[in-house]
């Protein structure tokens, strides 16, 4: 009896450890070579792209970003309504792509050495039989304020699927908790 109880037991530690590893991510970072990020210490994130139907995702996204980039400590970030208000009196439209000359205007006009821009490329909810969870996929590029030379870029899918949050009729993580997980296996590639 107890060697059955030790089987289930041995099991049951099995498929909760591996349901709770099984959401899904798969990270693709790019990282320039021979350069030290330890000189980018204030950065401005500029609005996302937006892919996806969900026409506000960019902007709750962007906001979830900043807090994440200086939650975990990895460079200060200058307020949205600043670089937005620059971006406008700049005479910058957000959607369209920005040269050389205009980023490092941007940067010497905000006091950063680096911004960030991103795409919100998927967002939505899957479903797996009855079970349905969120899932996300974002792209973000740091680039440099004097030559707008890409230094990192990282691209990422989260699913909140989980085997054991079905086996135990738990709730998947919701958009929120997937966006901040998300972000922090991405913004983790950055060396510091």
């Amino acid at each position: 009896m107890k060697t059955i109880t030790c089987i289930i037991l041995l099991t049951l530690s099995l498929l909760t450890s591996y349901g709770c590893s099984s959401k899904s991510s798969s990270t693709q970072t790019y990282l320039r070579e021979g350069i030290d990020l330890s000189y980018v210490t204030r950065v401005a994130i500029l609005p996302f792209e937006n892919n996806t139907q969900d026409e506000y995702a960019s902007k709750r996204i962007r906001d979830v970003t900043a807090t994440q980039i200086m939650a975990m400590g990895i460079f200060d970030v200058a307020d949205k309504g600043v670089v937005d208000s620059a971006l406008n009196e700049m005479g910058i439209d957000p959607s369209t792509p920005l040269d050389a000359p205009l980023i490092k205007r941007l940067t010497q006009r905000l006091n950063v050495q680096s911004i960030v821009v991103g795409t919100v490329n998927n967002i939505g909810q899957s479903r797996q039989g009855s079970f349905s969870y969120p899932e996300m996929s974002l792209t973000l590029q740091l680039l440099d304020g004097e030559s707008a030379l890409i230094l990192w870029r990282t691209s990422d899918t989260l699913s909140g699927y989980s085997l054991s949050d079905r086996l135990f009729g738990l709730d998947p993580m919701d958009a929120f908790q997937i966006t901040v997980e998300l972000l922090n296996n991405m913004l983790s590639t950055i060396p510091k």
